[in-house]
């Protein structure tokens, strides 16, 4: 035995030692800061590892994406895909799985949002806002009774 080796468990007349240390390597990462409180800017990481990467136009383009994906949620909100007289077993369940991934978008766009990011946070509510007008407001139903 190694006399250097130190010992770390006895049983049954056999020892075990500690392994050899990792070969020292030199990894590069960036720094991960977590903001608990909002901020503006263009350095952010919305949604991915990586995204936008501090780029001006992938900064825009990933605003447009929250912002669109916010839209969507209120579309899928105000979707009636069921038709009166269906089967109704098979109704709860479409409509289980539609409500379903209906939640995932949601979260997604909260997701969005925990970046703490000023611009993300405004671009989902507008997204929001915006899609609610489109798909979900009175305005926007034929049948709303208004003239």
């Amino acid at each position: 035995m190694d006399q250097n080796a130190l010992p770390l468990h006895h049983n049954h007349n056999i020892t075990s030692t500690l392994p050899p240390p990792p070969p020292a390597t030199h990894i590069h990462r960036k720094p991960l800061f977590l903001h608990m409180s909002f901020y503006w800017g263009k350095d952010t990481e919305i949604l991915f590892s990586g995204w936008p990467d501090n780029h001006s136009g992938m900064y825009a383009l990933a605003l447009l994406f929250v912002f669109a994906l916010a839209v969507f949620v209120e579309f899928l909100s105000n979707l009636n895909l069921v038709k009166p007289g269906s089967n109704r077993v098979a109704a709860v369940f479409f409509q289980t799985g539609f409500h379903g991934i209906r939640a995932g978008f949601g979260y997604m766009v909260m997701l969005a949002v925990m970046s703490f990011n000023g611009g993300v946070f405004i671009a989902a509510v507008l997204g929001h806002a915006i899609g609610y007008l489109i798909f979900g407001s009175r305005i926007s139903k034929k049948d709303s009774g208004l003239a």
